[in-house]
């Protein structure tokens, strides 16, 4: 006994999956709303700029904060030096030779750090130690006063370094430098102590 042949019958457009249905003819606003695809590339687009911007600030005042650190460890170290006597007068006289002390300790700065500043100064009392500092009109660190005259014992002084650090991406150097001109910013450390009286 043969069976009879089924012909597969056509489907209708209802039978079809919806992504190979064929469009509509209804109105634009409303096709345009059932359609999302590129929607995950057009949400990126917007949050792209602002997710980057905070990825390159967080990375920038890392850096910048870790430097500061490191500074702060070298300012500590060499007046500890100075408090004991270990360092004499003769040994930091200049700020070249005060120069050539602190920049070995600034493994994050480039050698031999041409943008440290110091000032190391000796004072009457502690009244009369600075609390604030030099700076000119770009708040770059006005060098001009800035000295190095290291006291001797039970005399009071005060270390002061900066360093001009530089803003390693362009698209940060407008928001976080201090110093415009420069496209860097004016890190600093302070101490201030008084020397035993050693012999």
């Amino acid at each position: 006994m043969m069976k009879a042949a089924v012909r597969d019958e056509p489907r209708g457009n209802s039978d079809l999956p919806e992504s190979r249905r064929p469009a509509g003819k209804g109105s634009l606003p409303a096709r345009f709303c059932k359609h999302n695809r590129g929607s995950v590339a057009i949400e990126f687009a917007m949050i792209a700029l602002p997710f980057f911007l905070l990825i390159f600030a967080v990375v920038e005042v890392t850096l910048s904060f870790t430097a500061e650190q490191v500074m702060s460890n070298a300012v500590d170290d060499i007046s500890r030096q100075l408090r004991t006597g270990q360092l004499k007068t003769t040994d930091v006289s200049d700020a070249t030779k005060l120069k050539a002390r602190i920049c070995p300790q600034l493994f994050m700065a480039a050698t031999p750090c041409p943008d440290l500043e110091v000032d190391l100064q000796t004072y009457a009392t502690f009244k009369t130690v600075p609390t604030t500092i030099p700076l000119k009109s770009d708040n770059d660190v006005d060098v001009s006063a800035l000295k190095v005259n290291p006291g001797g014992a039970g005399t009071i002084n005060q270390l002061r370094i900066f360093y001009r650090w530089p803003i390693l991406t362009d698209l940060m150097k407008t928001r976080i430098a201090s110093i415009q001109s420069q496209g860097k910013t004016l890190l600093f450390s302070t101490v201030t102590w008084q020397n035993e009286p050693y012999l």
